[in-house]
């Protein structure tokens, strides 16, 4: 994912200066996405050059005009267009601004791509259980190197079944949404 996307999901939330767009990345979008004030600026220029984005100088008294950005059809299109898009490598950054911006392009492709990282969360859970039950069968006798491996195996395991657990609720909501729109 680029940048320009979850710019283009911020924007979409609402319009603001690249100083607002800046302070918001810091308290939500970038939990899962950083970028500093001088990649928003440079990236927002890059936007407006391709028709993403649209710019509106405010005046300000005794300070520099501020550039208010809001997304340009061009720039709902090509989001529309990454959120329907699979994507085999994406990782739990892009994922997330996904589904932040699910409600900007075509819900169900989300959905879809949350159920196909989902399929595979869940399969490599289920590998991970195997290979505990197979190698592991009494874990509170193990000792040494053997606990160790093991103790990483079940970090493994938490992790895959906090995954599945967090896909199969968002695949929840996502569908009780639809069901009330």
């Amino acid at each position: 994912m680029a940048l320009e996307h979850a710019i283009l999901v911020s924007l979409s939330e609402r319009s603001g200066s690249g100083y607002e767009l800046a302070r918001r990345f810091e308290k939500s979008i970038g939990l899962f996405w950083s970028a500093t004030h001088q990649q928003i600026y440079r990236v927002l220029k890059r936007m407006e050059e391709a028709g993403w984005v649209a710019v509106d100088v405010v005046a300000q008294e005794g300070r520099p005009d501020k550039k208010v950005y809001t997304v340009g059809a061009a720039g709902r299109a090509e989001l529309r267009r990454w959120l329907a898009e699979p994507d085999p490598s994406s990782g739990p950054q892009e994922l997330a601004v996904k589904i932040r911006g699910a409600s900007f392009g075509n819900a169900r492709a989300v959905a879809a791509e949350i159920t196909r990282h989902r399929d595979a969360h869940a399969e490599r859970l289920d590998a991970y259980r195997q290979i505990e039950k197979r190698d592991f069968p009494s874990p509170a006798a193990l000792r040494g190197q053997p606990l160790h491996q093991y103790l990483v195996l079940r970090g493994g395991i938490r992790v895959e079944a906090g995954q599945v657990e967090w896909f199969e609720e968002i695949l929840m909501a996502l569908h009780q949404d639809k069901d009330r729109s």
